[in-house]
């Protein structure tokens, strides 16, 4: 693999006033292993920001940093801030739970429970007490529609979520996450592994959700960061390289780095 000085950086800087979120010099440790090495970036709302770079760089590390699943992971360590509406969301006394209210997350395989559609859509509102069935029927009907999935399940809401295709599952696990009423929603590579149809449609639907969220979404598909993104950070060995417009990320990069991974010369 080629070597590049990760002392060359290209960040921007996004307007304070128009921030959905931020991180300040945020480093995150497996053990020993340091994954994150001090990345601070500027989130901008109702945009689609892409992370991309190679394989085991830290994209969906910093990812999972946002709403802290990475608590989940025995011996990780986190320094830097991760600022939401001016609160560092790994202060002790931000409820976790709470927070995840307005920093939802989709994961790369779809993961629908074994329950019906309309029960998936709800699961989180009722254990967060929501007991109206009417306001329950109503958040399904606007979180379906919003994911693009409504006219497809409209008249099978009791049907197992686990008799879905692969993009309905995808995208009824957006419609769970969006019932919630996020501001921001995380987004782990949510169609590798899907057919080219149904990448079309969750892609045509994250276009669609950024009107109302603030969108975060890993991707190893250039053509995918390209066609959806707002802004796109180039992750290498842990650090942010560059950072900037995804126009200007794919025509006319500033970083050597980023050139030859966009191009398709990286390594």
């Amino acid at each position: 693999m080629k070597e590049y000085n990760l002392s060359d950086r290209h960040i921007i800087s996004l307007k304070e006033e128009k921030l959905a979120l931020s991180t300040d010099d945020l480093h995150v440790w497996y053990g020993t292993n340091e994954a994150i090495k001090g990345v601070s970036l500027d989130f901008e709302q109702n945009k689609i920001t892409s992370l991309i770079g190679p394989s085991g760089c830290g994209k969906s590390t910093y990812l999972r940093s946002l709403n802290r699943m990475n608590d989940e992971i025995a011996g990780t360590k986190i320094t830097g801030e991760v600022l939401y509406e001016g609160v560092d969301i790994n202060s002790p006394q931000v409820d976790v739970y709470e927070m995840r209210k307005h920093i939802g997350m989709v994961f790369q395989k779809p993961n629908p429970f074994s329950k019906s559609i309309y029960e998936n859509v709800t699961f989180a509102l009722k254990q967060h007490g929501e007991k109206n069935k009417r306001v329950l029927d109503d958040i399904v009907e606007s979180s379906l529609k919003q994911a693009a999935l409504w006219d497809e399940v409209k008249d099978s809401l009791d049907k197992s979520a686990l008799a879905l295709s692969g993009g309905q599952q995808q995208r009824l696990c957006i419609a769970r996450a969006i019932a919630m009423k996020p501001d921001i929603l995380l987004l782990d590579e949510p169609a590798s592994a899907l057919d080219p149809i149904s990448t079309g449609k969750v892609e045509e639907t994250l276009l669609n959700l950024k009107e109302h969220y603030t969108i975060i979404i890993v991707t190893h598909n250039m053509q995918q960061a390209a066609r959806i993104s707002d802004y796109t950070a180039f992750f290498y060995v842990g650090h942010v390289i560059e950072y900037d417009q995804t126009s200007k990320i794919f025509t006319r990069p500033k970083i050597k780095a980023t050139e030859d991974y966009v191009s398709g010369h990286f390594g």
